[in-house]
């Protein structure tokens, strides 16, 4: 019985050592770890911009104008 808990007990020392050691890792290395991130979102939206912006575009620009607003008197009372 004794050898099973000193196993669970170095399996539980194990697991405790690798949570701690990779939110450590993550920790120190989160600059690097969101520049990585934010340039793959970039490249990734950039790549698909023109595309959807394409069909969208044409339409907001208007074909003519309209006609020219009347400008308001000019004087006082």
């Amino acid at each position: 019985m004794q050898k099973v808990i000193n196993v669970l007990a170095v399996t539980s020392f194990v697991v405790s050592g690798a949570v701690v050691g990779s939110g450590l890792y993550i920790y120190v290395n989160r600059a690097s770890i969101l520049d990585g991130i934010k340039s793959k979102v970039m490249d990734n939206v950039t790549g698909k911009l023109p595309g959807a912006l394409g069909s969208i575009v044409p339409d907001m620009i208007p074909n003519a104008t309209g006609p020219v607003l009347p400008t308001p008197p000019v004087g006082g009372l």
